[in-house]
């Protein structure tokens, strides 16, 4: 497979591809050498994304969900992006990388519980390298940043991989932890999902660049756009990058350029600033479409093949509703002890003072 990195020049526009629209090999040179399971698994995880997405909205309307943020159009970047990450290395999510999450291995229902208020969701499993969701836009990459140089220092062989928006890109925030990463060779992947607007404020708005991965030059390092909405190029770019970290090269950026097909979140009417024709021009883009179709070329899906599926993510979404509706309620001292590794005596006293008020 010939490299991605370096191939396509940010500054000319130039983007990263393997699956056209219609779900086309355009650069077979490039196409990953994955399994039949593996193309399966891409495929399923995405589906399953689709699915839980569309329950996590119902249950929202519903009052049985806080505000939350759908994924919907943006399944290629997550799943391709998670799947190349390695079990050993940490990921770092906003609010709307559900379907990255399930693929590192946090439980769907954690995730459920989350949305539903309950902050025991953002506890992940013994051996799930996954930080908890930043709400606030950009925090995060400081926190990856820190988190590889960090292991760096240890020696250990840990690379980390840190989602934001194109809104992201406009935080200081950003670009301190740029400037950090490529000053200490650290070993962070930065995944931008530009999904063209920041709530309403298009990516035009943002910055008068050509692209948001040319950003990575200024501050001594690779930065190349990719399709992200080709769930191939996703996985075979951040797989290079991933690898490129963990034999000491340092960092690189990765601009996944997709669309959000629903609202920013449930609080959010894209249809005050968005027009049906644009998003009629992405819906025919549709990454899970694309994939279906490069599968069905390979033998790989059918009618019954996707009924099959659809029935068991449909399960398993439903079972995992059940699972967090029916979580124990958390304890209030939770509040105090999922703070510090060992408690200070300040909050040992205002916890004894909170367990004696409630009784």
């Amino acid at each position: 497979m010939l490299s991605l990195l370096g191939k396509y020049d940010p500054l000319k526009g130039e983007m990263a591809q393997i699956l056209d629209k219609d779900g086309r090999i355009v650069n077979p040179d490039l196409e990953p050498k994955l399994s039949n399971d593996d193309l399966k698994t891409l495929y399923r995880f995405m589906v399953l994304s689709r699915v839980a997405d569309d329950k996590a909205l119902k249950l929202q309307r519903q009052g049985r969900f806080g505000t939350y943020a759908p994924v919907r159009g943006q399944e290629a970047a997550e799943v391709g992006s998670a799947y190349a990450l390695p079990r050993s290395d940490w990921m770092f999510p906003t609010f709307r990388e559900m379907a990255a999450m399930v693929v590192k291995g946090m439980p769907l229902e954690s995730v459920f519980l989350y949305w539903m208020g309950n902050e025991l969701g953002n506890a992940a499993p013994e051996g799930v390298n996954i930080f908890p969701i930043s709400i606030p836009v950009g925090t995060q990459p400081l926190h990856a940043v820190g988190a590889a140089w960090a292991a760096k220092i240890k020696g250990d062989d840990v690379a980390t991989l840190v989602y934001f928006g194109d809104g992201g890109t406009s935080e200081g925030d950003f670009h301190e932890a740029m400037n950090f990463a490529g000053v200490f060779q650290a070993p962070t992947v930065f995944f931008c999902q530009n999904n063209q607007y920041a709530i309403s404020i298009p990516r035009a708005r943002q910055t008068a660049a050509k692209t948001l991965a040319q950003k990575a030059i200024a501050y001594g390092f690779a930065g190349v756009q990719v399709d992200g909405n080709d769930v191939l190029a996703v996985y075979a770019i951040t797989k290079e990058a991933i690898a490129k970290a963990h034999a000491g090269g340092g960092p690189t950026f990765i601009e996944a350029y997709t669309y959000r097909l629903s609202h920013h979140t449930t609080s959010d009417d894209a249809t005050r600033y968005r027009t049906k024709e644009e998003v009629a021009f992405w819906e025919e883009r549709d990454p899970i479409k694309r994939f279906q179709v490069y599968l069905q070329g390979k033998g790989l899906w059918a009618d019954d093949y996707e009924k099959g599926l659809l029935d068991e993510v449909t399960q398993l979404v439903d079972k995992a509703t059940d699972k967090a509706e029916n979580w124990p309620a958390p304890s209030p001292e939770d509040v105090f002890k999922y703070t510090y590794a060992e408690m200070p005596w300040t909050l040992k006293e205002q916890l004894a003072k909170l367990l004696e008020t409630l009784g």
